[in-house]
């Protein structure tokens, strides 16, 4: 129970590491404030929390978009009248050479995974600032946060983007006692990844060329973010923990 009683909002909640980090603070006692553009994804996340005996506030929600997260944030505030963490999870990394992506797409990719973030703290930081606390954990990648990656350009500045936010913005909030940091997670198995595989013939879900011997599970990647929401991590801020199963350490040699 290390989130008991605390009010969190959860983005991109409806599906992979979103749903099972929602999962796991339930767990932890924490009222669940869970949001996505998709209703039926919702729907079974909330279903799966309250038959375990969680609390959760589902809200469909576009957070790319100002009115939206602004709506989200007057129905948290006027049902529960606090917000104790936030983590800004949602997120989309199509892959196409950069020649290839409409301006559309760009725009598509960094509203969706850095502006959001922007628009999502900027909602709760007033009411975290008048608390005196708050945790907020934005999720990066080891793509764009750590190394580079071929055919996701705008994922990779968004991510990228997502690291450098951060670590301003913990500076910002210190002194009102709210930490911000970052999880960057390298392949982890989800509905997306498993989507891209099938289009993607070369990537391997198997695992068997990780130092670890296998792909990450969402959960691995939930309990990261776990630590970083509790008051375990109360004297960390504008960090980042990479979840990759060592991915990044290993040296490649020409």
């Amino acid at each position: 129970m290390r989130l008991k009683d605390k009010v969190s909002i959860i983005t991109g909640a409806g599906k992979g590491i979103g749903k099972s980090t929602a999962l796991l603070f339930a767990e932890e006692g924490s009222q669940v404030v869970i949001c996505s553009r998709t209703k039926s994804d919702l729907d079974r996340v909330e279903e799966e929390i309250s038959r375990k005996g969680g609390r959760c506030l589902s809200i469909v929600a576009d957070i790319s978009d100002r009115t939206n997260v602004d709506r989200l944030a007057r129905r948290v505030l006027d049902q529960y009248k606090r917000v104790d963490i936030l983590v800004n999870n949602a997120g989309i990394y199509p892959s196409r050479p950069l020649v290839d992506v409409s301006e559309q797409e760009w725009d598509n990719v960094i509203d969706t995974d850095l502006k959001s973030m922007f628009l999502c703290c900027k909602a709760v930081i007033p009411t975290m600032i008048a608390q005196r606390k708050g945790k907020i954990v934005n999720m990066s990648s080891v793509t764009g946060g750590v190394v580079g990656s071929a055919t996701y350009v705008p994922y990779s500045a968004a991510k990228g983007g997502a690291l450098g936010f951060s670590r301003s913005l913990a500076l910002e909030l210190a002194e009102y006692g709210i930490n911000v940091n970052v999880v960057s997670p390298g392949t982890i198995v989800t509905p997306g990844i498993e989507s891209l595989a099938t289009v993607d013939r070369t990537l391997d879900l198997s695992g068997s060329d990780m130092p670890l011997k296998r792909l990450g599970d969402p959960m691995d990647v939930a309990y990261a973010v776990l630590f970083l929401a509790s008051e375990e991590s109360n004297y960390i801020t504008g960090q980042m923990i990479v979840v990759d199963g060592g991915c990044v350490i290993v040296e490649h040699k020409q």
